[in-house]
């Protein structure tokens, strides 16, 4: 019979190893997202922002990792009953990655939305492993539902800080009609609090305008249906990851209307985010399907796609910074660390 010494010893070991595993697909993750090229209209290993740059980006794919390892620790400790899923402090991990992040470089707002989707996915994974000795899909997709539904009050409070320490007041947006708390409101953490808001309340209602808050509630539905698959379809088809990368960005954003891109052409038209995000969505419509036009010439795997390519890419860096698909970035990365959780090697 082994010691419980001994067996905790073991225990102890094998939790550093897999705690180390998630944090490396993480960063793996997000600097073959930022690395892709060319993803039209998003800093890349060829194009610079005025204000954020290449290096921002490589310096906030690696400071992330901390907050990554803790919430991958905690994952640990619910699967071993040791913790409560609504005492992982989600919120706080997240708020603690874009404080870091932000305090590390000078580029700004780099990795909001991917902290938002790879700090949760870290805990689903750790704890996904330790249940179950290996991370299956259908697992992963469970537990991070599960560890979203169980989020407190302090978990929003949190999240809405981290939003405002990387956004800019113009970027935001009001909320109308009750849909979610409004950040902008000077009392909001107080009502968040009394009325007992959890961050999978806010962004239940905000899924119906950010991309962002809808794969937090459906159990990362477009990181699994589209990019997930797409990384795989393409790299075992060309072998490249960059390429892989390239067009699985391309795909998301063929389907699923960029809403970092909507809400700040919306805005121009009027304060109100859910509505400004309608209008931006209609507005820019435009480059879904120059992303599908692009694919269906065969992306970088032809002369034709390759110049239809470049030249979106010339163009969105061109109109500003406005039209950045950050949001189709975030959602890149985070279908790339679930193809690493799940083994990808290249």
């Amino acid at each position: 019979m082994i010691s419980k010494k001994k067996q905790f010893k073991e225990e102890s070991i094998k939790s550093k190893k897999i705690v180390r595993f998630i944090r490396s697909t993480a960063q793996i993750a997000c600097l073959l997202e930022v690395s892709g090229w060319p993803k039209p209209g998003n800093v890349h290993r060829t194009a610079n922002r005025p204000d954020t740059t290449y290096e921002h980006f490589l310096v906030g794919s690696v400071i992330l990792g901390t907050s990554v390892s803790l919430s991958a620790y905690k994952g640990f400790l619910v699967a071993k009953n040791r913790l409560e899923p609504s005492n992982i402090g989600i919120g706080g991990l997240i708020k603690k990655a874009v404080y870091e992040i932000s305090s590390a470089h000078n580029g700004g707002n780099t990795h909001l939305g991917t902290c938002l989707l790879l700090v949760p996915l870290a805990a689903a994974a750790s704890k996904t492993y330790f249940e179950k000795e290996l991370i299956s899909l259908e697992a992963l997709k469970k537990n991070f539902t599960e560890i979203i539904e169980d989020t407190k009050p302090v978990d929003t409070v949190n999240v809405y800080k981290a939003i405002s320490l990387a956004s800019s007041i113009r970027d935001l947006g009001t909320i109308k009609n009750g849909c979610a708390p409004d950040i902008l409101d000077k009392s909001v953490e107080q009502k968040i609090i009394r009325c007992k808001t959890s961050l999978y309340d806010v962004m239940k209602k905000s899924s119906q305008y950010d991309t962002i808050a809808k794969e937090l509630v459906t159990g990362m539905e477009t990181s699994i249906r589209i990019g997930l698959k797409n990384i795989l379809d393409v790299y075992s088809k060309t072998n490249n990851i960059n390429m892989a990368t390239v067009h699985t960005f391309l795909k998301i954003l063929s389907e699923v209307p960029d809403t970092f891109i909507a809400r700040k052409v919306g805005l121009k038209k009027t304060f109100d985010i859910a509505e400004a995000v309608k209008i931006g969505i209609k507005e820019t419509i435009w480059i879904s399907k120059t992303a599908k036009q692009i694919l269906g010439l065969g992306g970088l795997e032809t002369d034709d796609g390759r110049s239809l390519l470049w030249s979106f890419d010339r163009k969105l860096q061109t109109l500003g910074k406005d039209y950045n698909p950050g949001t189709t970035a975030d959602i890149t990365a985070s279908s790339l660390m679930v193809a690493l959780l799940l083994g990808l090697k290249f």
